[in-house]
């Protein structure tokens, strides 16, 4: 396919998928079920972290999460006691597991309290061509107040040569804005130009498969020339295009 062939196809294949069809069978469902802005942020914060292994896994967690916590997180990690969180213990998502979730909460807590939110962190280190320079900023700044060692491991740093699937993920929902219900689009400070696609397995082989990707590990390198190739697509909103990878190979197997 030629570039103007490619576009027409993949552009066929984000109007398939980018619709509320999609949010019944995956994690961005969290969110949905909050309104209030710090209510969704969090939910969809910590469904993101989880989201890896079986969907059907990954959804019900997340819900046992938002259980955990009286199903009103803002309100859990701003006023939660000792106790609230030892009720957390129990809480195990493959190699998450309730103390590495006790401490997201008090992590989450510090940064509503002394840096005025997620919204605020993340933005706060943008720059004109990308967000992963601010997603390396957040991970010191998550990590700034005492916490286990083994809790690193769950917020990726690209400046490490990290993809930083997930939390790319969580950035798309909380900043893509196209009125399609799907992405949440309630942060308004970071333009979806700058955003990166969420690669993984499935949207890796699909975009080696379009020859939209040369490189065979799925790590920063790789995402750096995706996302040249997706912003030579959309230059406004690349992202849109995860979409249509993700849904050729998980709902096509393309």
């Amino acid at each position: 396919m030629n570039q103007s062939e490619l576009k027409e196809f993949l552009d066929e294949k984000v109007a398939l998928y980018n619709n509320p069809n999609f949010i019944e069978s995956d994690p961005i469902q969290i969110p949905h079920l909050f309104t209030q802005k710090e209510d969704v942020e969090i939910a969809g914060f910590l469904s993101a972290t989880i989201a890896w292994g079986n969907r059907k896994m990954i959804i019900k967690n997340s819900h046992r999460m938002m259980d955990l916590m009286g199903n009103a997180p803002y309100d859990f990690v701003m006023s939660h006691s000792e106790t609230n969180l030892e009720q957390l213990e129990p809480f195990v998502h493959r190699t998450f597991n309730g103390q590495d979730f006790s401490f997201f909460i008090k992590s989450l807590k510090n940064i509503y309290q002394n840096h005025n939110g997620l919204e605020s962190v993340y933005s706060k280190n943008q720059t004109l061509e990308s967000m992963q320079n601010s997603i390396s900023e957040f991970k010191k700044i998550f990590f700034e107040i005492p916490h286990p060692t083994r809790t690193q491991k769950h917020i990726s740093d690209p400046l490490n040569g990290s993809a930083a699937k997930r939390i790319n993920m969580f950035l798309r929902w909380m900043v893509r804005q196209d009125n399609n219900g799907v992405d949440l689009g309630i942060w308004k400070s970071i333009p979806p130009s700058i955003l990166s696609c969420p690669l993984d397995v499935h949207s890796g082989n699909i975009a080696r498969k379009l020859e939209i990707l040369g490189r065979k590990q799925n790590d920063f390198k790789a995402l750096a020339e995706l996302d040249q190739k997706l912003r030579e697509l959309d230059p406004n909103d690349p992202v849109k295009y995860d979409f249509a990878l993700f849904g050729l190979g998980v709902f096509e197997g393309f």
